[in-house]
């Protein structure tokens, strides 16, 4: 499905990385450890200033994926808590010393501290880019999603595991997690915002779009997962 050329986002563990290069930004995708966590690396075209989305596993891969880029790392997002999607964070801020950020309701479950903690309608400056923080609660309660939008396209989003295709993230396994708060802050937040173009890069798995997913979104509040 994809309009970049070589670009299909779809990885697995071991895979080399995908690359989708966009006028003002380059989008690197890598998948890491048995649960296959994607992984992003965003690179500012004009600055070469870089932000990670997800240290999750596998920090020789991580650090690879880095050098892939321009070699230094200014910023590290994590969407949420899991443990799946942290595992490389120490390493990760060791290595490189970012500037660290997370949902504010999930700050006291890592294993960094963030430096900066996110809530609805903040704004990361990645050099001459900028990306909208939107606050999914459910999945966890600081989940957050990235939207970056393209001046010379669409808007891309990196939703962590707030949305995939198919459906929201799960809600069933944590005392914390909610299905009605999910489901209703990524239809207000998400599809009641962003248009059918809108490219969406999850935690796991491949890729798809808003205008793929939009027709069930009742189907999903219906089977209530």
């Amino acid at each position: 499905m994809s309009e970049a050329p070589g670009y299909t986002g779809d990885v697995s563990s071991g895979d080399a990385t995908q690359v989708r290069e966009l006028d003002h930004l380059v989008i690197r995708k890598v998948a890491v450890s048995e649960m296959s966590n994607n992984a992003y690396l965003l690179t500012c075209r004009a600055t070469g200033e870089q932000l990670l989305v997800d240290a999750a596993d596998d920090p020789g891969r991580l650090r690879t994926l880095v050098r892939e880029g321009t070699g230094s790392l200014e910023h590290l997002v994590t969407t949420h808590q899991h443990w799946d999607h942290v595992r490389a964070l120490p390493d990760l801020v060791e290595a490189f010393h970012p500037r660290t950020y997370a949902g504010r309701d999930d700050a006291e479950a890592l294993p960094v501290r963030p430096d900066v903690l996110l809530a609805q309608g903040d704004r990361i400056t990645v050099g001459q880019c900028e990306l909208d923080v939107v606050h999914l609660r459910g999945h966890t309660p600081g989940s957050v999603a990235l939207a970056y939008g393209d001046p010379a396209g669409h808007t891309h989003l990196f939703t962590g595991d707030s949305l995939f295709p198919g459906g929201v993230g799960a809600t069933t396994r944590y005392e914390y997690q909610s299905f009605d708060s999910l489901i209703e802050d990524v239809t207000t937040r998400v599809f009641d915002v962003y248009d059918d173009d809108t490219w969406v890069y999850p935690g796991h798995g491949g890729d798809t779009t808003l205008g793929a997913e939009r027709p069930h979104l009742t189907e999903w509040r219906d089977r209530g997962w």
